[in-house]
């Protein structure tokens, strides 16, 4: 009696799992590009380059003074936006999206 699971071969073969090592690096680097976006409005130009941000002027307003009291917000809001799309169709291609009867979202 022999079991394929026992047997040897030369080649294993990919992993059970390595779609869902695939999936979650992907969803790991596209967490680290938003995140890194996130952190270069907020903290690089809202505190380290306010100064030199706060030149140039923009309806009355200092651009340095809108990315730090506005536009981390804005962008974080906006990055939430993309990722949510993008894990939509990282969900569709991996065939983990959530969905009904119908195919329609749930």
């Amino acid at each position: 009696m022999t079991d394929s699971v026992h047997e040897s071969s030369s080649d294993p073969g990919p992993p059970v799992n390595g779609w869902r090592q695939e999936y979650w690096k992907k969803n790991l680097r596209l967490m680290v590009v938003l995140l890194s976006i996130w952190f270069v409005v907020s903290f690089v130009c809202g505190i380290l380059l306010i100064e030199q941000l706060n030149t140039i002027v923009i309806l009355g307003f200092p651009l340095g003074l809108w990315f730090a009291q506005q536009g981390s917000i804005y962008t974080f809001i906006i990055l939430i936006l993309v990722y949510t799309l993008r894990m939509d169709r990282l969900d569709d291609e991996y065939g983990v999206a959530e969905r009904d009867g119908e195919g329609n979202r749930l």
